[in-house]
């Protein structure tokens, strides 16, 4: 069984092909004062990474994943972006300079796998953004993981692929194991199949904003996508947080 995103990285685009990353960058930009310096953290293939330097943001892109690091520069060199790419560890976050915000889209904070990782990838970004500094991320809400995906199975068949998504929830430890088994189509009509686990971590809305103000920022929730607050039943939550200087 493979690590997460190693040769996922190959297929994670045409999987994401309906994901609106336009409106997604369009929002976080929503967010940030034009110009900013920005980290996108579990930046993957890039995808947010660049539309937000295409808005002017003067962009740094963060992964665990080089397989994910290599798709995303090889983008960022074809569109004629100068964007450093650092492969790193979210919550081991280390920058050379202090930057304006600190963003991370699409589940990254799902796979920190306790409210106590939650809380060193927010200590890590508090170190690396300047004062007064925005935190913004997303996660898949605890709703989502326990009802919407729970232990549930997934199945499609698309050009580049195939794939058979299988789903465990851990109801006490409140963990979602994913197992994701592929058919990559090869040439001769050929498929080779692989298999990555992924574990993601149903955090409660109160766990993240004690983990936030533990770590020194002070913090809105809303629905993601709108400015409006989280429903019972919403799939998405988006935070805004600001570094605060007197919460070190």
């Amino acid at each position: 069984m493979q690590e997460a995103y190693g040769q996922f990285a190959s297929l994670y685009d045409p999987l994401m092909r309906e994901v609106d990353y336009d409106g997604w960058a369009a929002y976080l930009a929503s967010f940030l004062p034009p110009g900013l310096a920005v980290a996108d953290c579990a930046c993957g293939t890039g995808e947010i990474t660049l539309r937000l330097a295409h808005k002017g943001f003067r962009m740094i892109g963060v992964d665990i994943s080089t397989d994910m690091l290599e798709v995303a520069a090889g983008k960022a060199r074809k569109a004629g972006l100068s964007i450093p790419f650092i492969c790193q560890d979210m919550r081991q976050l280390v920058l050379h300079k202090p930057r304006g915000a600190v963003v991370c889209a699409c589940d990254g904070v799902n796979y920190l796998d306790s409210p106590e990782a939650a809380f060193r990838f927010f200590r890590a970004a508090w170190n690396a953004l300047e004062p007064e500094g925005l935190l913004l991320f997303d996660v898949s809400s605890a709703y989502k993981i326990s009802h919407v995906l729970s232990c549930n199975t997934f199945a499609e068949e698309q050009e580049a692929c195939a794939y058979i998504w299988r789903n465990a929830y851990d109801d006490r430890n409140r963990l979602l194991e994913m197992e994701l088994t592929f058919f990559k189509r090869e040439e001769g009509g050929l498929y080779r199949r692989f298999t990555e686990r992924h574990l993601q971590r149903a955090h409660s809305r109160q766990e993240l904003l004690k983990a936030l103000d533990r770590a020194g920022f002070e913090a809105c929730v809303y629905d993601a996508f709108t400015k409006e607050p989280p429903k019972e039943k919403s799939e998405r939550l988006q935070f805004v947080a600001r570094r605060i200087e007197n919460k070190k």
